[in-house]
């Protein structure tokens, strides 16, 4: 059967789970990047991933794995390791196996716990992290409420999704923009960025958003891409609200994507309204876009014309964290 994307799944910063989801001690069986994966926190508290797979007759370590220690214990034999894939013990042997003697043999994923979440780089060639995720303040201060999260796995690839962002006549097609949003795009290595401003419809004093195309606002946007996995927006209004985006792939036809929403405590029951309402019209967006991801095509050569946007600029940006072309 063929493939109805034939692209590799790009490099970089993953989110995987939510950090007070994993307490020490616990493991959790996960599948991304094409791959079964083993999530589990230590006794000290540190969190790792590894491939699932015990190198000794290929037992499942998310399934039925216990944390000891620094280490996970196979569910099979009990054999031990550690956060770096090193065998750490063999319960019943008298010495420790040559083939794993002091030796990697499981395939381990560096992480970084930042924004509440947990983490993963995944490079094909397993080449060490060449950029950070980014750090967003809103997201550690307890004068910003706690995310409200939002989830889909959807059957796409990121590069179509991303490119939403640049799909600037899209916003009227398929969102009901009252007009073609004006935006400023710039690329700076691994991050992109997006200040875009335009009319939005008016949501009323009960926070209901006014769909009939005759009152409107005007709205700012500022989005920014880190790596292909992290997107950031705040969006300014009458209200403030700030939105993580964090798209992972689940293999190279899928992925898990994850919307993360907070706003200011201190902003008026008014404009906490407006802005939950606000919220809501975004996630209602994401279920107008998915019929659309789902079922079409991707196309190499498509015929853009002079009021498309970005598109091309976008796609040129993006093929950097594919490594074929890197």
């Amino acid at each position: 059967m063929n493939k109805r994307y034939n692209k590799p799944i790009p490099f970089g910063w993953f989110a995987i789970a939510y950090t007070s989801e994993l307490a020490p001690g616990d493991v959790k069986p996960l599948h991304y990047f094409g791959r079964e994966l083993v999530l589990f926190r230590t006794e000290g508290g540190d969190a790792a991933l590894l491939d699932a797979h015990c190198p000794h007759l290929g037992a499942h370590l998310g399934h039925g794995g216990k944390v000891t220690g620094d280490s996970i214990a196979c569910p099979f034999h009990a054999w031990q390791f550690n956060g770096e894939g090193y065998c750490t013990k063999v319960p019943y042997a008298k010495n420790m196996p040559p083939k794993v003697d002091g030796k990697q043999v499981i395939r381990r994923y560096p992480l970084r716990e930042v924004n509440q979440m947990i983490w993963a780089w995944y490079h094909p060639e397993d080449a060490e992290p060449l950029f950070e995720v980014e750090r967003h303040a809103e997201l550690h201060s307890p004068e910003w409420t706690d995310i409200d999260v939002f989830d889909w796995e959807i059957n796409a690839i990121i590069q179509e999704t991303g490119e939403n962002a640049a799909d600037i006549a899209h916003f009227v097609t398929v969102h009901e923009s009252p007009e073609m949003p004006v935006g400023q795009v710039t690329h700076d290595g691994y991050t992109r960025c997006t200040l875009m401003d335009s009319q939005q419809h008016a949501i009323d004093e009960h926070g209901n958003v006014d769909l009939s195309g005759e009152n409107f606002d005007q709205g700012r946007l500022e989005s920014w891409s880190f790596g292909p996995g992290q997107t950031f927006q705040k969006f300014s209004r009458l209200f403030d609200i700030v939105m993580m985006g964090t798209v992972t792939p689940i293999d190279d036809q899928r992925l898990h994507m994850r919307f993360n929403f907070s706003m200011p405590r201190a902003q008026t029951e008014e404009h906490t309204l407006y802005a939950h309402a606000f919220r809501d019209e975004i996630v209602r967006q994401v279920g107008q876009d998915i019929p659309i991801w789902e079922n079409k095509v991707y196309l190499d050569d498509p015929a853009l014309c002079d009021g498309d946007g970005p598109i091309a600029r976008y796609r040129k940006w993006f093929s950097q964290f594919y490594v074929d072309a890197a």
